[in-house]
């Protein structure tokens, strides 16, 4: 059996971004056009396939675009990034195999081990004041922070990776802007 699919890059590996709320992942600020994104990732050493996923209306589609890291063995996606025509980059899937340690209030998120993560996550939640809640995946989460965890699996153990989200004026949660297929990342 070939188990390469499950190979997980140590966070030494790993870009190693930060995560403003609304914002920004990395380099990736949310709002930009999908050929921005391309070119922004091309510089950091990531290839990209690009695809729409959903038509709306005639002026309004989605798409996706997957970054992968740059290589021969290179197949598994790093990064997904999902845009809506006219309101630019909604969500960002950083795998928790090979994409990039996303650190939020100084919390790694990328690649964790879930209970770990989530016991980390609850503590700093207690002693900042901030609520929790959890998301559609069962995982622990902060309010206002929008962004979504799940799991994943790295071998015989299960990883952790997130999605991040702008709402803006096109949805309320991010739940309802992140694509059903975020939700079966695995």
């Amino acid at each position: 059996m070939n188990t390469d699919y499950w190979a997980m890059l140590s966070d030494s590996e790993r870009e190693q971004w930060g995560y403003v709320p609304r914002q920004m992942v990395g380099p990736l600020s949310f709002g930009i056009h999908r050929h921005e994104a391309i070119t922004i990732m091309a510089e950091h050493g990531f290839s990209n396939t690009e695809s729409e996923i959903e038509r709306w209306s005639s002026q309004r589609a989605q798409w996706r675009v997957e970054f992968c890291r740059v290589g021969p063995e290179e197949r598994r996606p790093a990064v997904k990034c999902y845009f809506v025509e006219g309101v630019g980059l909604t969500c960002v899937l950083v795998d928790g195999l090979r994409g990039p340690q996303v650190t939020c209030e100084g919390i790694r998120l990328i690649g964790r081990v879930p209970s770990e993560l989530d016991a980390e996550m609850e503590a700093y939640a207690l002693e900042q004041g901030l609520g929790i809640w959890y998301c559609l995946t069962g995982d622990l989460g902060w309010p206002d922070y929008a962004f979504d965890r799940g799991a994943q699996r790295a071998g015989d153990t299960v990883v952790s990776w997130a999605s991040f989200c702008k709402t803006g004026d096109i949805a309320g949660t991010s739940w309802d802007v992140t694509p059903s297929e975020v939700w079966h990342h695995g």
